[in-house]
């Protein structure tokens, strides 16, 4: 049997970031890992469908480089094996970068799946199911993790029905593709597809896509699908999925009735938490439905059991399900545990981001919610079209959103759509947190020319002070 301090169960953004800050902080770390370190995130989401995104990026300013002064773009082709082998070289990569972390802070690796036992000790088992080791801890932090849901009673088969990871590693680009969902993952692969040729049909059960962004942000990306020629189905309902002779045809209702004939269909519903095969039953750990409940200092009702990320649930109504969120509860959990003076996240001053073109990036209260809070606002648009950097880059289409309380200026909520978007937020996220005004943003000084300058005059709009609008 292995003794430790502190000993984590998962590797994704959130368990190797626990293993490294516990490390810093003195404690004898280990972490249990039943495939490779880094999680879904470094392996097959976060990384690997940014490299993808990113060739996709490029093949479209190829196809559009006539307005730059580039010919003979037609003839242009691509390998899309080359391209898929290229996001598994950066997800390696990645990999062997939380090697190396483990190895340089002293974190013992222990490959396997960890259960709990009733005495709070971890026994840890192979594929097999053999078991391969004992560890006793003092803290154990859950951080499993979610994955992708399944609707109803279809199944993933990741050659017609995909999930995320079956959609990065498809060997040849499907000619229709039929996506449920419209959240980041599915639009991301929407964009992504859509570059390479694949004929794409958007299925959204809610009256908009991106449902979570703020209205007009969310009509700006429809706008800009549709002149890509993407069909976007809202108000509709997916009732079944189903394969025959090679195809696959999905059933919808509502304002949409039929039945869409395509390839492929990737199922982007949403994730749902790893909790099964952790004995947490027999540890005694309450859950809430598919999560692990936890309080603010991520304690579960088992002393000494922690959870973290996308498999823990702090609040019934819920949080954002993202890498950053689970990095930021790693260092907050640990630290506490530590005994430091660690304060609470903030949930409210969290950013999302959708890294499709054009990007789209988020953080605080939309203008709908806003108001349904009681808010008086005040709101400050800057269209990129106004933007100098914007037309220099030949990349116009967006806005940059601000929402304002009006009796305190105090900023509530930002929204962008458009190049760099995810990048641009965090200047955003920073003024937020420092409970930053309107006032404050305009007297901010930005370099020219420059895409951040659009917050600056978006904030001049909201009190009528914007100079180049």
């Amino acid at each position: 049997m292995q003794n430790f301090d502190l000993t984590i169960i998962g590797s994704g953004p959130g368990g190797y970031t626990a293993a490294i800050r516990a490390a810093q902080l003195g404690f004898k770390t280990a972490i249990i890992e039943k495939d490779r370190l880094g999680g879904v995130c470094l392996n097959w989401g976060c990384i690997p469908t940014k490299a993808l995104l990113r060739n996709a990026e490029i093949y479209n300013m190829f196809k559009h480089s006539e307005q730059f002064g580039f010919g003979n773009t037609g003839n242009i082709t691509f390998d899309f094996p080359k391209i898929i082998k290229r996001s598994r070289d950066v997800a390696s990569s990645s990999e062997k970068g939380v090697q190396f972390l483990m190895k340089k802070n002293k974190i013992t690796v222990i490959n396997g799946t960890g259960k709990l036992n009733k005495d709070k000790s971890i026994s840890v088992y192979d594929n097999d199911d053999k078991l391969t080791d004992t560890v006793q801890s003092k803290h154990t932090i859950i951080a499993t993790g979610a994955r992708a849901r399944t609707l109803g009673s279809i199944k993933f088969d990741e050659k017609k029905i995909l999930s995320s990871t079956g959609a990065m590693l498809q060997t040849e680009v499907p000619k229709k593709i039929t996506i449920v969902g419209s959240g980041a993952i599915g639009m991301e692969f929407a964009y992504f597809y859509n570059a390479f040729g694949s004929e794409i049909t958007i299925i959204e059960m809610l009256p908009s896509i991106l449902p979570i962004e703020d209205k007009e942000i969310s009509d700006v990306v429809a706008r800009e699908f549709k002149k890509k020629k993407m069909k976007i189905m809202i108000n509709t309902k997916t009732e079944n999925v189903e394969i025959k002779e090679g195809k696959v045809f999905t059933t919808v209702s509502g304002d949409n009735n039929e039945v869409i004939e395509s390839d492929a269909v990737l199922l982007a519903i949403g994730v749902t938490g790893n909790i099964e095969n952790l004995g947490l039953e027999d540890a005694g750990v309450e859950l809430f439905k598919n999560a692990i409940q936890v309080n603010s200092d991520y304690k579960t009702n088992v002393e000494g059991i922690y959870a973290i990320g996308d498999v823990a649930l702090i609040d019934p109504k819920g949080k954002p399900w993202l890498a950053h969120v689970a990095s930021a509860e790693a260092i907050n959990c640990v630290e506490k545990i530590k005994g430091l003076h660690s304060h609470d996240i903030n949930y409210g001053n969290i950013p999302g981001c959708t890294y499709c073109q054009p990007q789209v990036a988020s953080v605080g209260l939309t203008e709908a919610k806003a108001k349904e809070s009681g808010y008086d606002i005040r709101i400050g648009k800057f269209p990129f079209s106004a933007s100098g950097k914007a037309r220099a880059m030949g990349e116009t289409a967006g806005m940059t959103k601000l929402i304002f309380d009006a009796k305190y200026g105090e900023l509530l909520g930002a929204h962008i759509v458009g190049p760099e978007a995810t990048e641009l937020i965090a200047e955003i996220v920073a003024f937020k947190s420092m409970e930053g005004t309107g006032a404050s943003i305009i007297k901010m000084i930005h370099a020219h020319p420059t895409l951040s300058e659009t917050i600056m005059e978006a904030a001049g709009v909201a009190y009528g002070e914007a100079i180049n609008i």
